[in-house]
Formats: C-alpha cells, sequence, structure tokens
C-alpha cells in the first residue's frame, strides 16, 4: 500500500503492535534492537539490525534503510537524532524527544506554555540540607524523581518524612533529580493524542488504575468521571501536545484532582500502556493512528471513537515462569477477552508479559468479565482479596424508569417484574414535570452521561414527564399514559402520542408498563446479544404457555376452562 519503509528504536512490545498494524497495510518496518526481540517474532525479512538502540552507527545503519524513523521509548540518543534528521524523517521530532526525555524539561516545558502541571523544583547537584527544605516547602509527602531513566516508577520515590531524605539520596546516587508537590488527586485519568500535519485529534478519556507504578487496570469510559470532566481531559491534552513539535501518537497521563481539575502528570511520545484497549475498542487503534500520522496517510476522526466499552489488564509476571500463560489460559474462558502476550520468554515479577482486553455493551458487564482474572493475577502475587474483589457489586442500571408521582407505581409494577426478569438494571425516580421541573431537567440532561441507555417515563393526566424528559435528552424515551381519576387515561395519551416534530416519544398503550419495558429490553437488545438472547427465551416461554392453554380449552371445553379460570 506504501512503499516507504518505518523504522523504530526499540523493538519490545509496543514494537511489536505497531509491526501488526503495519502488516495489514503491507508497510514495512525495520526494528533496532536485539536479536529476537518480540517485534521482530513477528516479521520476518532481512532488514532489521541487530543492535542497541543507544548506539550511534546501528542508528546510523537504520536510517540508511527508511524513509521514517520513529521510536517505541524515549530513552534515546536525541543527538543521534538529530544528526540523521538531515537524511530522514525523524518523527516526532528529536527536539520533542529530548524535552520528554528529561522530566523537569517537560514539566517546565508545559508550564512555559500554560499547561497545569504539580510544582516541581530542580534538585540536580543540590545538598541534603537543601532537599529537606524541599520538604519545608512543599510540606510532607512529597515525590522525588529522576530526571531520566525513568519509567513504571522506576525512579520515582515518595519522601514521607524529613528522615527519607538522606535515604533518598543514597538510593538514587548520582542521578539528576527533582522534587513533585504531592498531588492529591482521586483518579489517575490519560488521554491518547494523535498529532498530524494538519492537526490534533484525541481518542476517548479512560481511567487508568496503577499498583505499584505501573499501570494494572484501564477503563474506557472511567468510572464515575462528567462527559463534561472527560472532555476538559481531551481538551487538556490537546494543549499540551500541540505544544509539542512533530507528528504520531503521545500518551498523556493525568491526575483528577478532588475538585474535578486536571494537572498533567507525565508526557509519552509513543503509543502508551493506557491506549491499547483501543485495539479492540476502537475503529483505528493507536498503532494504526501512530502509523497513518508518521506517513501522512488518512485518520478520521470518527475512527477514534469508543465502539463500546472496554477493560484493559495488564498480565505482569509472577513468581512463576509461565505465571503469564496460565492467566492467558484462563482468558481463553472468557467469551469478550482478547489476549496479547508479548513473546518475552520466562515471566519475572512485575515484567510486563502481556495483557488482555474485555469489551462488552456496558462498562458494568466488561467488569463482571474481567474480575476472575483480576483476581488471578492478584493471587499470583500472593494479595489477598480486597473489599473491591469480595463484595457484591450492584451494577449500573441501563433503563431509568421515572414517575410524576409514587402513585404511579402500581401501574409501573408489571414493568419492573419484566426487567428483573430479563436482567436488566435499572433505576426509579420521582421527577414530576410541573411540580420538580428543574429536577426533572438536570436528571434528563445528565442521564445522557451516565451508564442509562432508555428512559421510560409514566405519567396521567397532562402527562408532560416523558415529553419534557425527550427534549432534553438524546436518549430514547418511551412513554406508559397512566390512567387518572377523568378521561379514563386517554388525555394522557394523546398528551404522550401528540408531541412535535424533533422530540419523539415512543407511547405504549394506556397503563400498559409490560410493554415499555419489553420495547426498552428490545432497544438494549440491538447492540446486544446477551439481552437479545434471554428475551428471545422469554418470548419462547410466552408461546409455550399459550399452546398449553390451547390444548387444556381443546380438551375441558370452554365451560370448564372458565371454571378453571374461577369464573
Amino acid at each position: 500500500m506504501d512503499s516507504r519503509k518505518v523504522g523504530v528504536l526499540g523493538g519490545g512490545q509496543l514494537g511489536r503492535m505497531l509491526i501488526e498494524s503495519a502488516n495489514r497495510l503491507n508497510i514495512q518496518v525495520n526494528i533496532l534492537d536485539a536479536a529476537g526481540a518480540p517485534a521482530k517474532q513477528i516479521s520476518a525479512h532481512d532488514s532489521h539490525i541487530d543492535g542497541s538502540f543507544k548506539d550511534g552507527e546501528a542508528v546510523r545503519q537504520l536510517a540508511k534503510s527508511c524513509d521514517v524513523v520513529t521510536v517505541e521509548i524515549e530513552h534515546v540518543d536525541t543527538h543521534m537524532l538529530e544528526e540523521i534528521s538531515s537524511d530522514v524523517t525523524v518523527e516526532p521530532h528529536w527536539k520533542t524527544l529530548r524535552i520528554i526525555k528529561d522530566k523537569f524539561a517537560q514539566k517546565e516545558y508545559l508550564k512555559g506554555h500554560g499547561v497545569d502541571v504539580a510544582e516541581s523544583v530542580d534538585l540536580e547537584g543540590k545538598s541534603e540540607e537543601e532537599f529537606k527544605d524541599v520538604g519545608r516547602k512543599f510540606g510532607y509527602p512529597f515525590m522525588l524523581k529522576s530526571k531520566t531513566e525513568a519509567y513504571d516508577g522506576r525512579g520515582n520515590f515518595v519522601v514521607k518524612r524529613e528522615e527519607d531524605v538522606g535515604g533518598a539520596r543514597k538510593l538514587f546516587g548520582e542521578r539528576p533529580l527533582y522534587a513533585e508537590r504531592w498531588a492529591d488527586f482521586r483518579m489517575e485519568v490519560a488521554v491518547m493524542v494523535v498529532k498530524t500535519r494538519d492537526g490534533v485529534l484525541t481518542f476517548p478519556t479512560v481511567e487508568t488504575v496503577h499498583e505499584d507504578s505501573i499501570c494494572k487496570l484501564t477503563y474506557a469510559p472511567p468510572r464515575k468521571v462528567t462527559r463534561e470532566t472527560a472532555g476538559k481531559a481531551q481538551e487538556l491534552a490537546k494543549k499540551a501536545i500541540a505544544a509539542f513539535e512533530g507528528k504520531g501518537v503521545f500518551g498523556v497521563e493525568m491526575f483528577l484532582l478532588k475538585d474535578e481539575t486536571l494537572l498533567v502528570n507525565e508526557i509519552a511520545p509513543r503509543p502508551h500502556n493506557s491506549g491499547h484497549y483501543t485495539i479492540e475498542a476502537c475503529p483505528l487503534s493507536q498503532y494504526d493512528a501512530h502509523l497513518r500520522a508518521i506517513l501522512d496517510l488518512p485518520i478520521p476522526e470518527s475512527g477514534l471513537r469508543l465502539r463500546e466499552p472496554a477493560i484493559m489488564l495488564n498480565i505482569l509476571g509472577g513468581r512463576a515462569p509461565d505465571s503469564h500463560v496460565k492467566i492467558a489460559r484462563q482468558a481463553l474462558e472468557s467469551p469478550n477477552a482478547s489476549i496479547h502476550l508479548y513473546g518475552k520468554g520466562d515471566a519475572r515479577p512485575g515484567r510486563k508479559m502481556g495483557h488482555i482486553i474485555v469489551t462488552a455493551p456496558t462498562l458494568s458487564a466488561a467488569e463482571r468479565e474481567v474480575q476472575p482474572l483480576i483476581d488471578a493475577v492478584d493471587n499470583q502475587k500472593g494479595k489477598p482479596l480486597g473489599p473491591r474483589e469480595t463484595e457484591e457489586k450492584r451494577e449500573e442500571p441501563l433503563v431509568a424508569v421515572i414517575m410524576g408521582s409514587d402513585s404511579d407505581l402500581p401501574v409501573l409494577r408489571p414493568c419492573f417484574q419484566i426487567l428483573e426478569k430479563l436482567e436488566i438494571p435499572f433505576t426509579t425516580r420521582i421527577t414530576s414535570a410541573h411540580r420538580t421541573p428543574d429536577w426533572l431537567r438536570e436528571f434528563s440532561k445528565k442521564a445522557g452521561e451516565t451508564s442509562v441507555r432508555v428512559i421510560i417515563g409514566a405519567a396521567g393526566g397532562a402527562a408532560h414527564l416523558p415529553g419534557m424528559c425527550a427534549s432534553w435528552t438524546t436518549l430514547p424515551v418511551i412513554g406508559v399514559p397512566v390512567k387518572a381519576t377523568h378521561l379514563d387515561g386517554v388525555d394522557s395519551l394523546y398528551s404522550m402520542t401528540q408531541m412535535p416534530r424533533g422530540e419523539p416519544v415512543a407511547t405504549v398503550g394506556i397503563n400498559n408498563s409490560t410493554n415499555a419495558a419489553l420495547l426498552a429490553v428490545r432497544i438494549l437488545g440491538a447492540t446486544d446479544l446477551e439481552v437479545r438472547e434471554r428475551l428471545r427465551v422469554w418470548m419462547e416461554g410466552n408461546e409455550k404457555e399459550v399452546l398449553w392453554k390451547d390444548g387444556e380449552l381443546l380438551e375441558k371445553g370452554w365451560e370448564s376452562y372458565l371454571k378453571m379460570m374461577g369464573k
């Protein structure tokens, strides 16, 4: 498809997954790394180079065989990249890699471009007393970090008290250090950003969960994060990456503070662990996007959307050399799990050996499916199950049933029974269109940011509830006209069915909440095969019941049958 060749400094798992994307487009990727590196294992040609990506001569050799050179790790010799940039395109730009590989320089650069980051202080060449001055300024704890060669928590140290300073300095030796004020965050989030010649695009915001400073889980979409906050994270990530030169995919890790403000924590100038979910959950993966960006190939923005919720679980090496294989074998039992093993040989504790991505129509369904795998990973590490893993989780609702008054509850009982029978999680709220219009508006506007996919609204009399709800949400709304004291519910029926153009309400018969529930289930079943199957089984049960009644009527006759019915 494209005759240009791509050279990659580094042949680990990121390079391996980049090659998987390149192979589908028939684009040749030449890897510079040790013989038998994970990326080389799945690419059969003679243009790979055995050696170190920090060796100048090997980098020059790679440049001669390629049209574009990129990296799968930022800890490279940027002076060598500057040298070869006169002969080959380097993406992202060597200046960007030079800034980002020094984490303190990265923070200072971002601050200079108006990007919010945690306050930091340069400690290179400082005395022990000057280290202690930081504690007096920032308070304890604070983070002590290596400027360079730091990843997956290596190079980070939490200074909890003044007495820790001496030991921390000895731990780092002569490495250049800086201190960072402690960020009291409630969650870590991340955004994969795609920088092209035409602008900056983003994948969705995700939640990342770290353990021992290594990313363990990624939730897409993030849990308990509003659409507004997720959007702000994307805009902050775009602002940060727009400040740098060059093209490609960048991972932007952020702290979401308890007051809902965001700070950029770190930037990776390459595909990133927090973006693995895109392989199964998005039309284009982060590797597809990186390849297209550095080669100036089209990237439709809609290709970066989330097709369905996903959870990524890292398979970290356990105590046994085959620990990762055991996890992968267990994952084979999970119908929605995609397994990625990296070809690294025997496991070592904490080493990234692979990852698993579980996709499902809802995040709660993905959580249920991934939990046994999380437990298995924890068990290999000898970690006891905590409260989050052992207590039964309440499922996020897919259907919201709202009513204008609690007097509508008896009419809605059949609706609730159907939803429970078909295992559809739902929530019920009282939101009067006339007595609590502000609450109805707030509920309706925010419903689309939650797990809810369908709204059922029951009301009698003027029955404006479902119509007003429909005007404030993009979710489908089903109206249940309730028979009130006067007019036998016909007034409610007319009110719901006579909605103006542009504001649809799917209205069922008077007091027929059963059909409202079944219509909601059919809407959910359009994108969830499990829901559709449960509905099919239920419908078959109805058919069997009717056929049984037909047989009884034929055998007993109408008079005996009526007596059996008590009529």
